[in-house]
């Protein structure tokens, strides 16, 4: 038990270990700083480097490995980078490119001492999480309860993916109906003019259609050298004038000042003709939808604190959607549709659900306080022709005690860009951002820290959903049902994403098995936003926003509760397009590998089965029986339009259990993840030493592989290497060894390292497939697996197309099976395919 528990802790530190350090202010050839390394971390076997600079390139080097990144700005600050490398012993070196310079930096290492010390710190948290996991480890050492050991995990928090982000109930209830904030006399609106004449034209329409409250509209024409633009807009704003469906002046420099020149002029003209009335800065390449105003203005009527308002959008940085920090581009129509959803959220007044607080709104569609223009009156221009400049006016608004919002009840289309060339707001970008870190050090970390909690992130959600659904047009949304661990259902998840993102612009994942019982990822080319809630009626509203849509099933392993997620999917796919995947057989069995007690093979469990294995006791205590598990499994299984099956052995599975569906299942073996090159054959007499590929836990046969251990350290017949890791329940004995994680690639070098001679696959249970073995086989080295499911498949095909290795029965006990791979690896037997 006490190696179980130094294992389970090695484990446990190599997650959770996280080590520290400040880096140091990054200077160019004349001294000159450009940037600073706000943190190193060490964070279990990975350095990660964040910091800011004013390069063209930042590149990492550490053990004889390189990373680089190019620094990209983000809400108005210095451009930002981070760097992560595997971490290796040595002392970091960070290398900076801007122009024709180039420098390096030494950064601080993290020794031994120190990372032995931190693990050791780490055991309280370890016994604290281990207490709470508890329960669980009871249930699977008395009933091998499978979703027990990945609740165990859970508790543990080693499951693989990050997912601490809570969505947010409130913003998707019903909107309680609120009186509306009183308004005084008009919402002042600036907007400054400079080229993009189609934009302006279609920008001004909109504001002339849409606005809801009663406004005046400044435009600043800053000397465009488009001569259409003063006489359209002159004879626009005599139209609005004409028609009294607004007020709006015109504004003509002589000269070009800039945008800082403009907004300045447009605001001194707003604080002069109406000092107590909101000031709305609005971008030419800003395109509002209906009933816009009065949502933007809201806040600021309600709360006397509130500086600024800025709403979301497809270009607006903290407030980009679907994904933060990002810029996406959008079609005709889907902005409209966006804020549609947008209508549905909105808050109430200063106080609703949702508004979240920022260091800095963002100046393409920004409502300003008059309370605040009064003692902040004008942008600064030191920030020449723009960028930063609302940074700093809403850093020096916070100093007076101003609070700056986001508002996921609006949303605005932003087609940015127009105004300067790429290679100019590059610069822009980068000299501005150092001014900004100069005044204001805490600012990138205020920001660094809106990006970690994403208070936006509910919002940042249900918009992205709406994205979706309109860029998908006719076509459906595929929603994923999966697990949050690693593996091939995971890979294969990944490579299928890739692809609908590719074809639809986005996909949806739905995860179990992590810190809240649901996470919702939404993909797109932008990124992967998500956040996680325990709410299964939160789940159902939030994908309600996309009509059209396609459930699939992927894997529910990990869920403290599985009997429910069919009802979830068949509620999900109500009116929609149902497909189950065979990754696993968690529908059959709540023993999803269909392992018995004892951990082995035994057949299809069928109802009525006094096998505790193939039974679940509910959180509430409850005991489901298969009969009953089957029956609410099946329920999905009869509804799908189709079953994919990766392999024919569990094709013949699920129609063991369930023959009706025969007829929709539907074969589709993986493609390998990477090609994987053949191997020499091992020179004759050579001594044997066997390989084994991947993480081997117990239903991959890892009480076989410490059971085999032993044998080989007593009669010292032959070696044997594991490419992966192992269950901590179970160790090798020794001389055996434990390589741990690899890549593909990495194959040929580990064999020849290791001098393997054969490969064996333990596993026992019939794979749905097996990435491993075909990995294996490819090398062309003798492979060896028990006869069940996709592993023994492959490897009879293998055999039978004249390959070296065996599919050898199963034996009813784990030391007989040890000893049938002894005398199959041993004496070099080829197997002649089972005949079936």
């Amino acid at each position: 038990m006490a190696g179980r528990v130094r294992r389970l802790f090695q484990r446990y530190a190599l997650r959770h270990l996280e080590l520290t350090a400040p880096g140091p202010v990054l200077r160019d050839g004349a001294g000159q700083a450009i940037g600073r390394v706000d943190r190193i971390v060490l964070t279990g076997d990975h350095l990660r480097v964040e910091g800011h600079a004013a390069a063209d390139v930042v590149i990492l080097h550490l053990g004889g490995r390189e990373r680089r990144a190019v620094p990209r700005a983000r809400a108005g600050g210095m451009p930002a980078f981070r760097l992560v490398l595997p971490f290796a012993p040595g002392r970091p070196e960070l290398e900076l490119r801007a122009g024709d310079w180039t420098g390096r930096a030494a950064l601080p290492g993290f020794g031994a001492l120190r990372r032995q010390a931190a693990a050791l710190a780490l055991w309280p948290g370890f016994a604290a999480r281990g207490a709470q996991a508890l329960p669980a480890a009871l249930r699977w050492l008395r009933h091998h309860d499978m979703a027990a050991r990945e609740q165990i995990k859970r508790r543990m928090g080693l499951n693989a993916l990050a997912d601490d982000l809570e969505l947010d109930p409130a913003l998707l209830a019903p909107p309680q109906a609120e009186p509306s904030p009183a308004l005084r006399g008009r919402v002042q609106i600036v907007m400054p003019v400079y080229q993009a004449f189609d934009d302006l034209t279609e920008a001004l329409d909109r504001l002339r259609r849409h606005s809801d409250l009663p406004w005046h509209l400044i435009l600043v024409e800053d000397a465009s050298p488009d001569p259409r633009i003063r006489p359209w807009l002159a004879d626009w704003v005599a139209q609005v004038q004409a028609a009294g469906e607004g007020r709006a002046c015109l504004i003509e420099n002589p000269v070009n000042l800039g945008f800082i020149g403009a907004v300045n002029l447009g605001l001194a003209r707003a604080r002069q003709q109406a000092p107590d009335s909101p000031v709305v800065l609005l971008n030419s390449d800003a395109f509002v939808p209906e009933g816009w105003l009065s949502r933007l203005v809201a806040p600021i009527l309600a709360d006397p604190l509130v500086a600024s308002v800025t709403p979301m959008s497809n270009d607006a940085e903290l407030a980009s959607v679907p994904a933060i920090c990002t810029r996406t581009v959008l079609e005709p129509g889907e902005a409209d549709a966006i804020d549609a959803v947008a209508r549905s959220l909105a808050p109430g007044g200063g106080q609703g659900a949702g508004l979240a607080e920022a260091p800095t709104g963002v100046g393409f569609c920004m409502a300003l306080s008059p309370r605040f223009l009064a003692r902040l009156p004008g942008f600064d221009t030191a920030f020449g022709r723009g960028y930063g400049e609302e940074v700093d006016w809403c850093q020096k608004a916070v100093a007076l005690g101003g609070r700056h919002l986001y508002l996921p009840g609006l949303f605005v289309e932003h087609r940015g860009g127009a105004s300067f060339g790429s290679a100019a707001k590059a610069e822009l970008l980068r000299r501005n951002g150092a001014e900004i870190s100069r005044r204001y050090p805490q600012f990138d970390t205020e920001v660094q820290g809106f990006l970690g909690t994403d208070p936006l992130v509910t919002g940042r959600l249900a918009l992205g959903l709406a994205w979706a659904a309109a860029r998908a047009g006719r076509a459906r949304v595929p929603v994923h049902l999966a697990h949050s661990m690693k593996g091939g259902a995971e890979m294969d998840l990944v490579r299928r994403l890739k692809a609908e993102v590719s074809v639809r612009g986005a996909a949806v994942v739905l995860r179990v098995g992590g810190t809240f019982r649901w996470q919702v990822e939404l993909h797109s080319a932008a990124g992967v936003t998500r956040a996680g809630t325990n709410d299964s009626d939160l789940v159902l509203r939030l994908l309600s926003l996309l009509p059209r849509r396609r459930i699939i099933y992927g894997c529910g392993v990990g869920d403290p509760d599985p009997v429910e997620i069919p009802g979830l999917l068949l509620a999900l796919g109500a009116g929609q397009q149902i497909v189950v995947q065979v990754h696993d057989y968690l529908p059959i069995s709540p023993s999803y590998a269909l392992v018995g007690e004892g951990g082995l093979w035994r057949g299809l469990p069928r109802p009525g089965t006094t096998d505790r294995a193939h039974m679940q006791r509910r959180p509430d205590g409850r005991m489901v029986d298969l009969a009953e598990w089957q029956a609410e499994w099946g329920a999905l299984i009869a509804a799908a339009a189709r079953i994919e099956v990766f392999s024919e052995a569990s094709g013949e599975i699920i129609a063991g259990i369930w023959p009706e569906v025969r007829d929709r299942l539907v074969l589709r073996p993986h493609r390998m993840l990477a090609e994987v090159p053949r191997l020499a054959p091992p020179p004759e007499g050579a001594r044997p030493v066997i390989g084994v590929l991947g993480n081997i836990g117990p239903h991959k046969g890892a009480a076989v592989l410490a059971e085999l251990s032993r044998r080989l350290a007593r009669n010292r017949e032959a070696d044997l290497v594991l490419i992966g890791n192992l269950d901590p329940a179970h160790r090798l004995a020794r001389p055996a060894r434990i390589h741990g994680s690899y890549r593909l690639a990495e194959i040929p070098a580990l064999a020849a390292r290791y001098g393997i001679t054969c490969w064996l696959m333990p596993a026992v249970w019939p794979e749905t497939f097996s990435f491993a073995t075909h990995e294996a086989l490819a090398t062309g080295l003798p492979v060896y697996c028990f006869d069940l499911g996709a592993q023994g498949e492959a490897v009879r095909r293998a055999v039978a197309a004249g390959a070296p290795g065996a599919a050898i029965p199963l034996p009813a006990e784990r030391g007989a099976a040890v000893t049938a791979i002894l005398d199959h690896v041993l004496h070099r037997r080829r197997a002649r395919p089972v005949q079936r």
